[in-house]
């Protein structure tokens, strides 16, 4: 399952399972996010196979996207994105049953809708991730 996250806004645009992740279904999926958000200046990611490739490194250069790999063995390096997938493994995955990849990809798309637009964040004021807009204006999702 891939994971994004926005740690200024929280605000999750993706949550992607998968049987398996190749590189250019991570690019897939940064790509169809990043034309409705805008390009970070920089990712955070560890140092799996789908992220250590030549696919996402052209694919960062090429939109000016800077990758900032954590040390390997070292979770702590990306401790918000670990704290996020703890939430969805705790709040969705621990609490549902799925049957079909396409069950589990409505079920956990219905949570993230849920996190990003109704649950309250004590991060940011106990507010929803979509009330917040960075300055730049990037976080703003579809409706």
């Amino acid at each position: 399952m891939l994971t994004v996250v926005d740690t200024f806004s929280r605000y999750a645009p993706v949550i992607d399972p998968r049987f398996s992740y190749r590189a250019e279904d991570v690019v897939a999926a940064l790509e169809e996010a990043c034309a409705v958000l805008g390009y970070p200046k920089t990712i955070r990611v560890d140092q799996g196979t789908e992220f250590v490739s030549r696919d996402l490194d052209l694919w960062a250069y090429a939109k000016g996207v800077t990758l900032d790999f954590s040390r390997p063995g070292k979770p702590t390096d990306n401790a918000f994105a670990e704290a996020f997938n703890g939430r969805v493994r705790a709040e969705c995955l621990n609490a549902h049953w799925f049957l079909t990849l396409a069950d589990a990809r409505e079920k956990l798309e219905a949570w993230r809708k849920y996190y990003n637009e109704d649950r309250p964040h004590g991060a940011i004021g106990q507010k929803p991730p979509i009330s917040l807009q960075n300055p730049g204006g990037i976080i703003s999702p579809p409706s």
